[in-house]
């Protein structure tokens, strides 16, 4: 219980993201954007006009999915949100952060130096099987596996992490050519997972992702076709600390800069590419709002950070998922404070 507790708080103390249905910007819109779609009571509407941070559970259709909603008000420009949560050499100095690397454009195996398993995960594909493993592989990775590598040798820890290098960096590439149809399905479980129709799944949830923003909606599930004229990519993959598995991640980055009235500052997209353990999908999005008021020149910073995973169902699962939704919300609720801090203490 205690790992699976410890993956969800850690993921929502580390990554910031996701989003909500919000363009409105005036002090009476946001009040009915908290209240009405955020379901959130005065006394936390309160609490963020006077700059407190508010984090709360967003009701999920199924038990594997975990949506946490929270918004701070930051007295700073929303420029400096963006640099901050993406300078990797502020993430390395992060005790949680074993390893994190952006991708260059165009990727490169260079880029993949310290994407590695640890000894104990490769011991433990040796008997992985379809169904049956401990480590997500995408489908075809266990017969890969098995073919190319001498699992008696003195470096199959060295073989392993080769394949996994050159088998992500495919993976990569293939995707920024095809899109979702190349994220294929993990078969490490007795049901598979079909990651592409997960992804569509979690984006069709309303509280994800508006629909007050098409063009940007519509990209996510299409790319890399129709990429709109203010959006970046980028890719990084990072070893973070989940409990007592350390897990490889690989990431997407999408960034649009509103150039419209009424559009966000910013909306940015972390979507999971691959997850070693416990995510079979994440999506989180961030959203910068301008303030209105002239007496409080900043944004707000709000973030919906969601997730699907095995393992929170029946009773043990549901004991697990209760435990870990109450400290999802206390972590994402101190780590907005922490953000805010940050932000407003640089000149």
């Amino acid at each position: 219980m205690r790992r699976s507790v410890v993956q969800v708080v850690v993921l929502v103390t580390l990554i910031a993201g996701a989003a909500v249905d919000f363009r409105a910007q005036t002090s009476s819109e946001l009040n009915a954007y908290f209240q009405q779609y955020a379901g959130l009571n005065q006394d936390q509407i309160a609490a963020i006009r006077k700059a407190e941070a508010v984090a709360k559970i967003l009701d999920s259709r199924i038990p594997a999915e975990i949506f946490v909603f929270g918004v701070v008000y930051i007295n700073a420009a929303p420029e400096s949100y963006v640099k901050f949560a993406y300078d990797f050499d502020r993430l390395r100095t992060i005790p949680e952060y074993l390893a994190v690397e952006k991708f260059s454009n165009p990727p490169q195996l260079s880029d993949l130096k310290g994407f590695e398993l640890d000894s104990d995960d490769i011991k433990g594909l040796k008997d992985c099987k379809p169904g049956h493993c401990d480590i997500q592989i995408p489908a075809g990775g266990m017969d890969k596996l098995d073919q190319a590598v001498n699992w008696s040798a003195a470096d199959v820890d060295q073989q392993v992490n080769q394949l996994l290098q050159t088998g992500i960096l495919q993976h990569l590439l293939t995707y920024q050519k095809e899109g979702d149809s190349a994220l294929g399905k993990y078969n490490d479980k007795h049901n598979p997972t079909e990651v592409p129709e997960q992804f569509k799944y979690m984006l069709s949830y309303t509280k994800v992702l508006p629909k007050a923003l098409p063009d940007f909606y519509n990209y996510l599930l299409d790319y890399p076709a129709a990429q709109p004229a203010n959006v970046q990519n980028m890719f990084y993959w990072a070893k973070v600390k989940f409990g007592l598995k350390p897990t490889l991640r690989a990431v997407q980055v999408v960034t649009m800069q509103g150039n419209k009235a009424g559009e966000p500052a910013y909306t940015i997209a972390e979507k999971q590419l691959y997850s070693s353990h416990y995510f079979e999908t994440a999506l989180d999005l961030t959203y910068c709002i301008r303030s209105d008021d002239p007496q409080r020149p900043g944004f707000y910073l709000i973030m919906v950070m969601g997730s699907e995973q095995a393992g929170l169902t029946g009773l043990k699962g549901s004991m697990v998922r209760r435990v870990a939704v109450d400290r999802s919300v206390s972590s994402l609720q101190k780590s907005l404070m922490s953000i805010k801090t940050s932000l407003e203490q640089k000149p």
